[in-house]
């Protein structure tokens, strides 16, 4: 990197909840926030909205007419981007880009108006710009009444963290000096469930306790979960004085694809990305590990032995919250940063209960985040308090 990034504030909505000290308090139960749904005709697993902010998106919609035709995956990354907008001090005057990704982008809405167009032979208005990907910075930047670029773009499950680089990218190139950053997702339906079960990736587990084992090494069945989520960031260039963390390393890679949806045996995309991120610093340094760990036997296997590759004898603690929040695809990146900033700012280790990664620091000093989606797109972030 150039020069190192602040992030000024943060926001997300998720199971999980939407304001930082109630998000920390359910980090430090040892209970999941995925339940039991009802999505279509069956009953799944599935990390939903809390009742609470689902009020609040609906007050969002009924807020302007304009809103009311809007897909979810667009009114969650208007309602937490308000926030992080907020918490940044940011205001019109300030010219600051944009760029809210998403992997499924506007899920519910498209398949109802497919299905009313079956039905007949006829479809709304609204339906194409409403359904565009672009649409989810192009409605926040409208609501903000930002004048900086806007960018929304898709790379499955790393969308939120390509978000990222792409905001530093315009930074370090001198168009702007502030981004506003992340990935949104609505993808609690009926069809969405119906391909991840037919990947047959998707829990089946009759347990309640932990329906999704994630980073349980030694499961033999596949127990991903998803969940809706939206999480964003606001970066500011250098070492601000508001910041709340400083991104001090960053890295990306590709590896050629050795299935449809896995990536090979030892993650070579995260190793990859791993040792750019870390290429200034020293493997002592990092004392934790926020891994992508989707749930899956052959994904949580292959990361781990991945950062086995690259730390050897520095091995950090790793964790990851996709047991608790479920796999919020292009935001759950950026909720896995959420998690490693409230650890750096409480001073506290968060593991997984039903593995032996909870062992306690005495000192959280650097956080290294991985994600990755179909396509072997992998990006790690490092971040010290």
């Amino acid at each position: 990197m150039k020069t190192n990034i602040s992030i000024v504030s943060q926001s997300s909505i998720s199971a999980l909840g939407h304001k930082s000290d109630l998000i920390w308090q359910n980090y430090l139960d040892n209970k999941t926030y995925i339940s039991k749904n009802k999505i279509g005709n069956k009953e799944v697993w599935a990390s939903k909205l809390t009742a609470e902010i689902i009020l609040e998106i609906e007050k969002l919609q009924n807020s302007d007419s304009k809103y009311k035709n809007l897909d979810k995956s667009v009114l969650y990354a208007i309602f937490v981007a308000r926030e992080a907008v907020n918490k940044a001090k940011w205001n019109k005057a300030d010219v600051f880009g944009i760029n809210i990704g998403s992997s499924r982008g506007a899920t519910e809405l498209f398949e109802n108006y497919h299905k009313e167009f079956l039905e007949t032979n006829t479809v709304a208005t609204l339906s194409s710009p409403t359904t565009t990907l672009g649409n989810i910075s192009s409605w926040v930047a409208n609501d903000l009444q930002a004048s900086g670029p806007e960018i929304s773009h898709s790379i499955t499950c790393s969308t939120a963290f390509h978000g990222i680089l792409n905001g530093i990218a315009w930074i370090n190139a001198g168009f702007v000096d502030k981004f506003l950053v992340g990935g949104s997702e609505a993808p609690l339906t009926a069809f969405t469930i119906a391909q991840m079960q037919a990947l047959k990736i998707y829990s089946r587990s009759e347990e309640t306790n932990y329906p999704c084992k994630a980073l349980e090494l030694s499961k033999r069945e596949n127990s991903m979960v998803v969940g809706e989520s939206a999480s964003v960031i606001c970066l500011e260039k250098g070492s601000s004085e508001n910041a709340i963390v400083i991104i001090e390393g960053i890295g990306y890679a590709t590896e050629i694809l050795e299935h449809n949806i896995s990536i090979s045996t030892e993650a070579d995309c995260f190793q990859k990305s791993m040792k750019m991120a870390l290429q200034d610093i020293s493997l002592s340094e990092v004392d934790v590990v926020v891994m992508h760990a989707p749930g899956t036997i052959k994904g949580d296997l292959s990361e781990y032995k991945a950062i086995q590759n690259v730390f050897r004898e520095n091995m950090p603690l790793v964790t990851s919250n996709k047991w608790k929040a479920g796999h919020t695809f292009a935001a759950s990146g950026m909720l896995s940063l959420e998690l490693a900033i409230l650890m750096l700012q409480n001073q506290e280790f968060i593991g997984v209960p039903y593995t032996d990664t909870q062992s306690k620091l005495t000192k959280i000093n650097k956080v290294l985040i991985n994600a990755v989606g179909f396509g072997g797109n992998a990006v790690s972030i490092l971040i010290s308090g």
